[in-house]
């Protein structure tokens, strides 16, 4: 009798810990669903800006291949603006808090699927990937972009936007003045010393650099984030919002 209700202790204690850690593996993977749900919407947000920059840096670049670097039209300086001067608008910074805590206390062991396990480590490589591509169009952003602008870019004209427009959000700023039918004087500082063909080379090689983020690092990242929510989806009925 003694043995039994050991045995049986034993039992009922193992089922309890089962129970807990089940729950425990539930709550993770709801919080990781909640995580990369939202980067899913922001990521593909970034995709979106970023196809619209370029277009904008390709209307920048056949503008000044061949066109009046005096009398400029109202969509110089906003395209000069969103192609040189917008980083952080354009970036997709991806949250890995979830992830991290999982893979640093390590419960990545209360995901049973190895499939997920798999996804897991593939998303880790996505964002360093992603993070490293940020740091680099960043680092060309600093240089040689930054003290190209310094030196050709009418900074008042941005003064001036900012005094007529409230909006705290540049990128906002600057979609609201697109649509509007005020104009804003701008000019091209030290005209005498701008070369047309290294204003297009210096925009098109970091088209370039945008372009491969966004068609390498983001898609990756992209499939492999639809993939761990549609696999979290199947093991733990989550719902699709």
């Amino acid at each position: 009798m003694l043995f039994l209700a050991v045995f049986c202790g034993f039992l009922a204690e193992n089922q309890r810990e089962h129970m807990v850690e089940h729950q425990r593996e539930k709550e993770l993977a709801n919080a990781l669903y909640s995580e990369l749900l939202d980067d899913s919407i922001a990521v593909s947000t970034k995709m979106s800006r970023r196809l619209e920059k370029e277009k904008d840096m390709d209307y920048l670049t056949s503008y000044f291949k061949d066109s009046s670097l005096t009398k400029l039209p109202k969509e110089v300086y906003t395209t000069f603006t969103i192609s040189l001067f917008l980083i952080n608008t354009y970036s997709f910074e991806p949250k890995d808090g979830i992830l991290s805590q999982l893979r640093n206390s390590g419960s990545l062991r209360y995901f049973k699927s190895i499939p997920l396990q798999k996804l897991l480590g593939d998303i880790s490589v996505n964002i360093n990937d992603i993070r490293t591509r940020n740091e680099q169009e960043y680092q060309f952003f600093a240089n040689p972009i930054k003290p190209y602008m310094l030196k050709h870019f009418d900074w008042s004209w941005v003064d001036n936007l900012r005094k007529q427009d409230t909006t705290s959000v540049i990128f906002d700023v600057l979609n609201n003045y697109r649509k509007s039918s005020r104009i804003i004087e701008g000019k091209i500082l030290n005209l005498a010393q701008f070369d047309r063909v290294e204003a297009t080379n210096m925009i098109l090689f970091y088209k370039q650099m945008m372009v491969s983020t966004r068609t390498l690092q983001m898609k990756n990242y992209i499939r492999t984030n639809h993939e761990i929510l549609e696999e979290l989806r199947k093991n733990y009925k989550l719902e699709r919002e």
